[in-house]
């Protein structure tokens, strides 16, 4: 792991970066979302559980909700496109609000581990009753041809019960 804090600069591109992203999926721009990840990207999304007491985990070790590559995610894009996404019929509409951004050296030294806070407005067809997802999300971030791609995203949920019929969105 590299040990020194990134810099100011590089700190706003990945906030840029990790804002641009957000945008890209609000915007339904799914292919553009896709172009934000590397090759060997990993999206996991665990299980929230409630426990009592002093547990030792909050998240499932072993239960997700997704557990993608970026193989298996553009596959989710292409059959958004269709018509036979009926979890997405009517489209939702969601505005991601990102903040809290804390980066960190990554594992390698092309790579920033980026912890950021992530709400999410999503509503659909004429519900007067939209959902919100709080979520916290470990990033890694990765430095390619002086651009970035998101390598790794680890996002939990703060709820352990989704007040939604359906989860069909990126987080």
């Amino acid at each position: 792991m590299a040990s020194e804090k990134p810099d100011r600069d590089t700190v706003l591109d990945v906030t840029d970066f990790l804002y641009r992203e957000a945008l890209a999926l609000d915007e339904r721009r799914y292919r553009d979302w896709l172009d934000h990840l590397a090759d060997d990207a990993r999206y996991v999304v665990p299980l929230r559980v409630t426990r009592e007491g002093q547990a030792d985990w909050e998240v499932s070790p072993t239960s997700r909700i997704f557990d993608d590559d970026k193989r298996t995610l553009t596959l989710r894009v292409e059959r958004l496109e269709t018509d036979f996404a009926w979890a997405e019929q009517p489209p939702s509409r969601t505005r991601h609000y990102v903040t809290n951004i804390v980066a960190d050296p990554g594992e390698r030294a092309d790579e920033l581990l980026v912890s950021s806070n992530c709400l999410i407005y999503r509503s659909r067809g004429d519900s007067i009753e939209p959902n919100f997802y709080s979520i916290a999300r470990k990033d890694t971030i990765r430095r390619v041809d002086g651009g970035l791609l998101l390598a790794r995203r680890y996002a939990v949920i703060d709820q352990s019960v989704i007040n939604g019929h359906n989860l069909s969105i990126l987080l």
